[in-house]
């Protein structure tokens, strides 16, 4: 159901505010170049920092905006089994595809707490389910015994791996098979993930680059190794530079913002990147080429 290359859409924001202009241009933009679908209200998306009310409101522009044309994967998980169901209902009443779900975080439920929570929003919350498992930000992993038990479940369509680990993804394709598509979280393991049976990335750097992200992950899923290999070495500076010189979401907006594609502003706790970094960061963007444009 979920296949390809996926963008992990940043929120922008202007004078504090969710910029819902620049938001359906960035939609707009990467339907053009080709991407595969769309995740608002992810990490990338600055979601911890979104008012509910702001919350529902990005998931509504962006299905509208996509109009059907790919599938949007809206963020709404939560620590609370209640509130990622609340919002999970409102996505897909807002016309989204399916709901991203992270692991609960900060309360650190057990396996069969993190069991119960995941079966109870695909029994009750009317989308197809792709689960998060990123320990390095909620304090709890899923182990594969407990993906195993998940992808039982008809509605539990997928998996984002985010731990940096080809072990626990080779252990989820083998114990899974068809029944979980297993999607890249990283987007520096796209294609070693790919060749041991993945289904593609949900991608950062793609904001950016959604048409060659699309390209090297349809390389990849078709078996041309070699194109999606070269694809993937030149772009792995980038791939490493916006989850390495700083937390995400700050490199790429920032690299937005100094490619004209956004303001580059963020909410605290997220805040500007320091002067060093920026000059790295434009080092890294000026030899891909991506420098031809002005800042917003």
């Amino acid at each position: 159901m979920f296949r390809g290359a996926i963008t992990a859409m940043i929120t922008p924001f202007a004078n504090g505010e969710v910029d819902e202009p620049r938001l359906r241009e960035n939609v707009a933009f990467q339907i053009a170049e080709g991407i595969d679908g769309l995740v608002p209200c992810g990490t990338t998306g600055e979601s911890p920092t979104l008012t509910h009310a702001e919350h529902d409101r990005v998931i509504e522009i962006v299905a509208d905006a996509a109009g059907g044309r790919v599938p949007v994967i809206a963020g709404t998980g939560s620590n609370s089994t209640a509130e990622a169901l609340r919002l999970t209902r409102h996505a897909k009443q807002a016309g989204a595809t399916g709901t991203l779900q992270v692991n609960p975080y900060y309360n650190k439920p057990t396996q069969e707490g993190m069991y119960r929570h995941f079966m109870a929003i695909a029994d009750e919350g009317g989308l197809p389910v792709v689960l998060y498992n990123i320990p390095g930000r909620c304090g709890v992993a899923l182990t594969g015994e407990t993906v195993a038990r998940l992808a039982e479940h008809e509605n539990i369509v997928a998996i984002k791996a985010a731990t940096g680990s080809m072990d626990d993804v080779s252990d989820a394709v083998a114990s899974c098979g068809d029944k979980l598509a297993v999607l890249s979280g990283d987007d520096s393991m796209t294609l070693p993930l790919v060749s041991v049976g993945g289904a593609g990335v949900i991608s950062v750097v793609s904001n950016l680059l959604p048409q060659q992200l699309h390209d090297m992950t349809t390389h990849a899923l078709a078996g041309e190794f070699e194109q999606a290999k070269a694809m993937h070495l030149e772009l792995f500076p980038l791939f490493k530079g916006m989850l390495s010189l700083e937390t995400n979401p700050i490199p790429i907006k920032t690299a937005m913002m100094l490619c004209g594609m956004d303001t580059g502003e963020l909410r605290l706790p997220m805040c500007a990147m320091a002067d060093a970094n920026v000059a790295k960061l434009k080092a890294l963007l000026e030899a891909h080429g991506l420098l031809n444009r002005q800042p917003a």
